[in-house]
């Protein structure tokens, strides 16, 4: 149900990012050491996470960082508050859209719309059903299916600097791009990236599979401080450090010498 609304919204910078810093790293060294054996095909459709309720959407941005300033204002007022592209990076119809909240009904999600509305915080907006991610809806049970939306959400992020990195700092850093890909399509991924390593099932390297997490310690020892999202053919997408923009890197040389394991929620 859409829930129509003229005008767009009115941003204030207001608060704090997405908690928890991950300690997203410091920079490779190519090698041409080769990974792992392709995955082979899981048994059947699981999730090791909650699936998200209804969810609100606001706002339909040309520039990036007018996403990320609504999504500031939305997690001051204590909202987990996301923004993901709609398209590819370099196609012209590539727009910013913010999803925010966990609501248990329609009804509920309708009645703080209109409140932030009535506040001035948004102008437009509509509720996303659970079943409905910001790509084409799936059949129940359809892993292969979610699983390549969740890589191709990864994609669309692909282009975005590194933002996310600490209480005042906007953007993403590498376990609030896997956290926003999953809560994208319906799941409730924790936000750092130690959180999501111990929430996943362990998944040899000869099975990983598109969607799966690779985890990394970037800094010296066995502890988790990195986290990509693996799209198939020995890739991963990830948000590498400040400076750098959201893309893909293979799973060899540095990567694959760092790596600390993979997980799996579905």
């Amino acid at each position: 149900m859409r829930v129509s609304l003229l005008g767009s919204a009115r941003l204030a910078c207001a608060g704090s990012a997405l908690v928890l810093l991950c300690g997203c790293f410091r920079g490779p060294a190519r090698s041409s050491a080769r990974p792992a054996p392709h995955p082979q095909p899981a048994a059947e459709a699981r999730s090791t996470l909650p699936r998200l309720g209804y969810s609100i959407q606001a706002g339909a941005f040309a520039r990036v960082e007018n996403a990320v300033r609504l999504a500031e204002t939305l997690q001051g007022l204590g909202l987990n508050a996301t923004f993901y592209a709609s398209a590819p990076e370099g196609s012209e119809h590539r727009l910013y859209r913010v999803r925010f909240g966990d609501f248990p009904s329609r009804d509920a999600a309708v009645v703080k719309g209109e409140a932030l509305r009535a506040d001035g915080v948004i102008q437009a907006f509509y509720i996303v059903a659970p079943e409905e991610p910001p790509l084409p809806r799936l059949s129940p049970g359809d892993e292969a299916g979610l699983r390549t939306n969740l890589v191709e959400t990864a994609t669309n992020y692909v282009g975005i600097p590194y933002l996310w990195g600490g209480a005042t700092e906007a953007g993403f850093d590498c376990s609030g791009l896997a956290m926003a890909v999953y809560r994208l399509n319906g799941l409730q991924m924790p936000r750092s990236s130690r959180e999501q390593y111990a929430r996943g099932e362990p998944v040899p390297l000869d099975r990983i599979r598109k969607g799966d997490l690779l985890f990394f310690a970037t800094g010296g020892g066995t502890a988790v401080t990195h986290v990509g999202i693996y799209t198939g053919g020995e890739s991963f997408i990830h948000a590498p450090k400040r400076g750098r923009r959201i893309g893909s890197d293979r799973l060899e040389g540095y990567y694959r010498q760092h790596l600390v394991g993979a997980r799996s929620y579905l």
